[in-house]
Protein backbone atom coordinates (compact mmCIF):
# COMPACT_ATOMS: atom_id res chain seq x y z
CA UNK A 1 0.00 0.00 0.00
CA UNK A 2 0.82 3.95 -0.68
CA UNK A 3 -0.12 5.91 1.95
CA UNK A 4 -1.28 8.74 1.88
CA UNK A 5 -2.13 7.55 -1.91
CA UNK A 6 -4.34 4.91 -0.03
CA UNK A 7 -3.43 2.93 -3.50
CA UNK A 8 -3.05 -0.78 -3.10
CA UNK A 9 -0.65 -2.10 -6.06
CA UNK A 10 1.75 -4.96 -6.28
CA UNK A 11 5.68 -4.21 -6.24
CA UNK A 12 7.58 -5.74 -9.35
CA UNK A 13 11.08 -5.61 -8.47
CA UNK A 14 13.45 -3.53 -5.47
CA UNK A 15 16.08 -2.10 -7.26
CA UNK A 16 19.27 0.20 -6.06
CA UNK A 17 20.73 2.29 -9.35
CA UNK A 18 18.56 0.78 -11.69
CA UNK A 19 19.64 -3.22 -10.62
CA UNK A 20 17.39 -5.54 -9.15
CA UNK A 21 18.42 -6.67 -5.58
CA UNK A 22 17.73 -9.83 -4.37
CA UNK A 23 18.54 -8.36 -0.67
CA UNK A 24 18.27 -5.20 0.89
CA UNK A 25 19.36 -3.48 4.32
CA UNK A 26 18.22 -0.98 6.59
CA UNK A 27 19.66 2.16 5.71
CA UNK A 28 19.75 1.68 2.10
CA UNK A 29 18.26 3.97 -0.36
CA UNK A 30 16.39 1.96 -2.88
CA UNK A 31 13.12 2.10 -5.31
CA UNK A 32 11.18 -0.16 -6.70
CA UNK A 33 9.05 -0.70 -9.37
CA UNK A 34 5.38 -0.39 -8.59
CA UNK A 35 2.58 -2.24 -10.98
CA UNK A 36 -0.03 0.39 -12.65
CA UNK A 37 1.20 3.28 -10.47
CA UNK A 38 3.25 6.48 -11.95
CA UNK A 39 6.27 8.14 -10.33
CA UNK A 40 4.29 11.56 -10.98
CA UNK A 41 1.30 9.87 -8.22
CA UNK A 42 4.19 9.67 -5.87
CA UNK A 43 5.04 12.39 -3.40
CA UNK A 44 8.05 12.50 -0.69
CA UNK A 45 5.68 12.41 1.98
CA UNK A 46 4.54 8.54 0.48
CA UNK A 47 4.95 5.98 2.38
CA UNK A 48 5.28 2.17 1.14
CA UNK A 49 4.29 -1.04 3.78
CA UNK A 50 2.95 -4.43 3.25
CA UNK A 51 -0.78 -3.77 3.62
CA UNK A 52 -1.37 -7.69 4.84
CA UNK A 53 1.32 -7.39 7.15
CA UNK A 54 1.38 -4.38 9.96
CA UNK A 55 0.34 -2.08 7.37
CA UNK A 56 2.02 1.09 8.04
CA UNK A 57 -0.85 4.21 10.09
CA UNK A 58 -0.78 7.81 10.30
CA UNK A 59 1.04 9.11 13.44
CA UNK A 60 -0.33 11.94 15.52
CA UNK A 61 3.50 12.83 16.66
CA UNK A 62 6.89 10.93 16.67
CA UNK A 63 10.37 11.34 18.00
CA UNK A 64 13.17 11.15 15.68
CA UNK A 65 17.18 11.30 16.10
CA UNK A 66 18.43 13.39 13.43
CA UNK A 67 22.85 13.17 13.32
CA UNK A 68 24.05 15.33 10.96
CA UNK A 69 27.07 15.06 9.26
CA UNK A 70 28.35 18.61 9.05
CA UNK A 71 31.31 20.03 7.81
CA UNK A 72 30.97 23.61 9.52
CA UNK A 73 29.97 25.12 12.85
CA UNK A 74 25.81 24.47 14.09
CA UNK A 75 24.91 27.27 16.25
CA UNK A 76 21.28 28.80 17.85
CA UNK A 77 18.56 28.95 15.75
CA UNK A 78 20.33 27.01 12.78
CA UNK A 79 17.51 25.57 10.50
CA UNK A 80 19.09 22.60 8.11
CA UNK A 81 17.45 22.09 4.70
CA UNK A 82 15.45 18.99 5.21
CA UNK A 83 14.71 17.11 1.96
CA UNK A 84 15.26 19.63 -0.06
Amino acid sequence: SLSPLNVTTEVKSIEKRHKQLEKHNPGDNVSFDAKDVSVKDICRESVASDSKNDPAKEAASFNAQVILNHTSQIGASYAPPVLD
